[in-house]
């Protein structure tokens, strides 16, 4: 190749060798990137790491080894969740020499017992990030554990290790793990965990699981009307009581809401359901996996819309509703009152955040599961079942009738303008005689370059075959 090429090449404006490129270690990488982890810096991103550490707490309960998890908000923007489960593990870990597994667990990216599916079944944490990322972008850290009558303590700051583990001494009534911490204000600014937002993660966690009892506390000066310091959630009925306190008094199309529960085959998981449909007000959905709540929905929804849908269009089948077979997910699902929670194996997000499931067998699991318990729903109280199909095939004529006004408008405008353009006019956008005018050109080749040199807005352009008539001097019978 000749040297040539190359003669007029800028000139450098800075070296770019080896040495320019960085490798980041340990946690630098949250602490550079704090949106890749938790989506942000903002208000939702510091809010998520307390769903972080209480999802692992939570995941202790649901395999079995907790029944109990506190939240306590401090003063200072200091939270601290603890849980009676099996307690992380403190001896050394074989990969790292000198190294506690706490301290490996909170200090190393992509680290935890989640992967193998050994330690937990189902469960919230899947990435080895969460707990690790808090420690990161946390001013101040402390770990405690109780395990085998001993317990434990680490402390970190923004990622970094304190000090080794210490042990501090027995303690035959405490077991279970502690985190606190305190998010850092060089990544977060002057940000403050809310106590109404924590209150109600708290709560609905409590919902999601009927075997936990969860205990909120808070400093008294950050307590008010309706976040008080101390409470209690315990919920037996799951999401149905969750329900129930959701729609209220409110009068609903059936007297009694559509709940239950349902293992997958071959111990794959399950699902648990509480669904109303108010009369005169609106709804909202709740979607959750391994009670991780995923507001964009996901495979578990798109399985729920479906079994209700073909249910539904069954049922009318059944009692000779014919028009039932144009009933859409939407129009079953638009203004009710919908909780929806899966517990399933190895479960795909599209993010860290997990605001959505992309499973694709969730879609499958929850159809099939769901779908027979509505089929006995609508089938046991027939008067129930049609009092239902009523209100949705009411929501599905409105959608109909929508849509056909919006396709005879539609059809009108493009009518109205066939009638109103010749084939070769290219009209302007603008509208009345006072701000337009129609330049009629001969021939194509002219019509095109009038097109190039117009005003779109004001001037339309007109081409036609033959030689124009000059008006000007031509006489009248011409």
């Amino acid at each position: 190749m000749s040297d040539d090429l190359f003669e007029n090449a800028p000139a450098s404006s800075g070296d770019y060798d080896s040495s320019s490129i960085e490798v980041l270690e340990g946690l630098e990488p949250v602490r550079r990137r704090p949106g890749m982890y938790i989506g942000g810096t903002d208000d939702r991103a510091l809010h998520h790491l307390a769903a972080e550490v209480l999802d692992n707490s939570m995941d202790e309960a649901v395999a079995g080894h907790a029944n109990r998890i506190e939240v306590r908000l401090e003063e200072g923007n200091r939270l601290s969740i603890s849980d009676n489960g099996r307690g992380i593990p403190v001896d050394e870990h074989p990969k790292f020499p000198g190294k506690s597994t706490l301290e490996v667990i909170l200090s190393t990216l992509h680290s935890g017992g989640k992967f193998s599916g050994k330690a937990y079944a189902t469960s919230g944490g899947l990435h080895g990030v969460g707990v690790s990322v808090v420690n990161a972008v946390s001013e101040h850290t402390r770990v405690e554990v109780a395990r085998d009558k001993q317990l434990y303590a680490q402390e970190f700051a923004k990622g970094q290790t304190l000090g080794k583990i210490e042990n501090l001494g027995t303690t035959p009534n405490r077991r279970g793990t502690t985190v606190t911490f305190k998010p850092d204000p060089e990544i977060f600014g002057d940000r403050q965990f809310k106590p109404a937002r924590l209150f109600k993660l708290a709560r609905s966690k409590a919902y999601l699981f009927a075997g936990v009892e969860i205990r909120w506390k808070c400093a008294p000066s950050l307590a008010n009307e309706d976040v008080p310091d101390e409470a209690t959630f315990k919920f037996p009925g799951g999401l149905a009581d969750h329900l129930a306190e959701q729609v209220g008094a409110r009068e609903c199309v059936t007297a009694e809401a559509f709940t239950g529960n349902q293992d997958f085959p071959e111990e794959k998981g399950r699902v648990e359901w509480a669904i109303a449909w108010p009369l005169y007000s609106d709804g909202s959905t709740s979607w959750y996996c391994n009670t991780v709540p995923t507001p964009d929905g996901g495979t578990h929804e798109q399985g729920l819309r479906a079994a209700l849908t073909k249910a539904l269009r069954a049922f009318g089948e059944l009692t000779g509703q014919k028009k039932s077979k144009d009933i859409s997910a939407d129009d079953v699902m638009t203004g009710a009152e919908v909780m929806l929670s899966v517990f399933i194996r190895d479960p795909q997000f599209q993010s860290q955040t997990k605001d959505r499931l992309t499973s694709p067998e969730a879609s499958r699991l929850v159809e099939n599961a769901v779908r027979d318990h509505f089929d006995h729903f609508l089938t046991a109280n027939m008067e129930r079942g049609k009092a239902l199909l009523g209100s949705v095939m009411e929501r599905m004529d409105e959608r109909l009738r929508r849509k056909q006004e919006r396709e005879i408008k539609r059809k009108t405008a493009t009518n109205a303008k066939k009638l109103r353009l010749p084939g070769k006019l290219t009209d302007c956008s603008g509208e009345g005689d006072r701000e337009t005018e129609l330049f009629i050109v001969e021939g194509d080749s002219a019509g095109g370059s009038a097109k190039q040199a117009r005003d779109r807005k004001s001037q339309a352009i007109l081409p036609i075959r033959g030689k124009i008539l000059n008006v000007a001097s031509a006489t009248a019978d011409k």
